[in-house]
């Protein structure tokens, strides 16, 4: 009889249940796309109707729920099903300013949105967890989970506040299989990205290309922007055997950028 070698490093999720957050476009639909081939029922969360609904189309109907709500409504979150054995929590925005002009309603969106509705959703799927002895909480973080940079304060904060969460939840739920996990990627090329380049333009008064060469990929190694398929690709190795003694940790997908 022979084995398989890669079968630790490959899932199969057949009878999981996966719900991903901001999985209309970028990270969130590649994670759902992969997780649905990897044999997981998805929900799919995400305030953007239209690409939603572009998901569905490209994946079986039986495989994929889809709920259009707004993640930074807490109170909305209740409405979510807590079945859930795989839970990504990838939803977030972002907003440029400096500090002493950043706008105070901004500031607590990105917060609701990116800290207190992670932390709700992680609070709500635990029990399921718990009961079925296997659970994965994973966090899609930032390499500014790890790092600072000028005119971000509501999202590095975010950011940090929940590696802080991943780091408890993971304390927690070792006892009960479950594990917690933050990727953090450097800029990867997302929607939210193209949108930051335009930002970061008016921002620091240069051109687009500029942002680019001078500004996003300054940091890292590797001068390139990261494939959402890479960081659905870590997602899934988290769910794999392979895996299960990685818990509590960041796991940098960022070219390099926390070298320095």
């Amino acid at each position: 009889m022979t084995t398989n070698p890669n079968a630790a490093l490959v899932p199969d999720l057949t009878g999981r249940h996966a719900l991903v957050t901001g999985a209309a476009s970028g990270i969130g639909a590649a994670c759902a796309a992969t997780f649905v081939a990897a044999g997981a029922r998805v929900t799919a969360v995400d305030l953007d109707e239209g690409g939603l609904a572009r998901l569905g189309e490209s994946l079986p109907a039986s495989s994929l729920t889809s709920y259009t709500m707004d993640l930074a409504d807490l109170e909305a979150l209740s409405a979510l099903p807590t079945d859930v054995d795989v839970l990504v929590n990838n939803a977030g925005i972002q907003h440029v300013s400096p500090v002493h002009e950043f706008p105070v309603d901004r500031f607590d969106l990105i917060h609701r949105l990116m800290l207190q509705s992670p932390f709700r959703l992680v609070r709500s799927v635990l029990p399921h967890m718990y009961e079925r002895g296997w659970g994965r909480v994973i966090n899609i973080s930032s390499v500014h989970g790890l790092r600072a940079s000028a005119f971000k304060s509501a999202y590095v904060s975010a950011k940090h506040g929940l590696e802080g969460l991943s780091k408890v939840v993971a304390l927690e739920g070792a006892e009960h299989g479950v594990t917690s996990n933050c990727l953090n990627p450097s800029y990867v090329r997302t929607p939210l990205v193209e949108k930051q380049i335009a930002d970061q333009a008016a921002t620091h008064g240069i051109s687009q290309d500029e942002v680019l060469g001078q500004v996003m990929l300054s940091p890292v190694a590797l001068k390139r922007l990261v494939e959402v398929d890479e960081v659905a690709a870590m997602a899934l190795f988290l769910c794999s055997p392979a895996a299960t003694s990685i818990t509590g940790s960041s796991l940098p997908v960022d070219c390099g950028w926390t070298a320095h």
